[in-house]
């Protein structure tokens, strides 16, 4: 960084920028660790010299500060894929249920951004097509922030949710459906498109305030035609940020297609492979007629679904990181 040339390629820069960033951070979590540790052990031997009772509380809450910050640095040495230290993009998707459906989407996003906020993560709203009556059929996010991709991959697949339904007069138990998509955001030195396969078409977009109110011709679709991927981006920015952010997120999508045709060879092999589509839910949230979320894959469950719904999702991580060592 401190060659003079540095700042000439700002997007390079800017990325070395970021990772000097993160392994500071990642230095400067050692060593408070180690000195908290090394404060510990004075502590303990002063108590037990002087036999101070009284000190007895602070070792305890000292210990327990320095065993969270111990086991939020263990967590951090799972995070080594290839691009778990990159940000994401998320996209929520109504499943079939109508409101119920669409109202489960919304409230996925909700506890989405309550995690996103507890972890200091930075979320944009990229894209959003609301229900006429409740929720949302679907939105786009960008998560910014220090390992955002690797802390959140854990959330890919279907989400189900049974409760009573606030949606129609009898109240009855019903079962709603969510897909979730989780996508690093790709550096374009990382993985470069090639524009000759890519179509880009503009087309109309509404802005708030009903039926052809605020009506621009600002939306964006691009699709990748070797593939038929496509990424369609509509927000009140301009047309050019549009094409920025569907580009970036056609990358990822390109990207992890790439991946999962990787992934599913070497899987297909052992007779493990499994596709994330609708009939492969990867968690289950109960609030009747009792209360549980349950992850299906690790067997992670929890009767406190209210935290969880609030954003409180860091030892469904946990197991995910864990288990996928494994």
């Amino acid at each position: 960084m401190a060659q003079p040339d540095f700042w000439t390629d700002q997007s390079k820069a800017k990325n070395f920028a970021q990772e000097l960033d993160l392994l500071k951070s990642q230095v400067s979590e050692w060593e408070k660790f180690e000195k908290d540790l090394k404060e510990l052990e004075e502590m303990a031997e002063m108590a037990k010299n002087e036999g101070d009772k009284g000190l007895e509380g602070d070792l305890k809450l000292k210990f327990n500060d320095l065993k969270a910050l111990f086991e939020h640095i263990r967590l951090g040495t799972f995070l080594s894929g290839k691009y778990d230290k990159n940000d994401a993009f998320m996209s929520i998707h109504a499943g079939a249920g109508g409101v119920d459906a669409q109202d489960w989407a919304e409230m996925l996003l909700r506890m989405y951004l309550r995690f996103a906020e507890k972890n200091k993560f930075k979320v944009n709203i990229l894209d959003q097509s609301r229900g006429s009556e409740a929720g949302v059929k679907s939105t786009v996010l960008e998560v910014v922030g220090p390992y955002a991709y690797g802390y959140l991959k854990c959330e890919a697949g279907v989400h189900r949710l049974v409760r009573l339904s606030p949606f129609n007069p009898a109240h009855t138990r019903e079962t709603s459906f969510a897909l979730v998509e989780v996508l690093p955001a790709i550096p374009q030195e990382q993985f470069k498109l090639n524009m000759a396969d890519i179509e880009i078409e503009a087309k109309t977009s509404r802005g708030h305030g009903g039926q052809s109110v605020n009506t621009t011709y600002s939306a964006i679709r691009a699709t990748h035609r070797p593939t038929g991927t496509s990424v369609t981006i509509q927000n009140e920015r301009s047309q050019t940020q549009n094409k920025e952010q569907a580009l970036k997120i056609l990358s990822a999508k390109l990207a992890a297609l790439e991946e999962e045709k990787q992934r599913a060879e070497k899987l297909a092999l052992r007779g493990e492979f499994q596709s994330a589509e609708w009939g492969n839910q990867i968690r289950s949230y109960v609030l009747h007629p009792y209360k549980m979320v349950k992850d299906h894959r690790t067997g992670y469950e929890t009767s406190d679904a209210e935290s969880v719904l609030d954003g409180s999702l860091d030892e469904f991580v946990k197991s995910y990181l864990e288990h996928s060592r494994k």
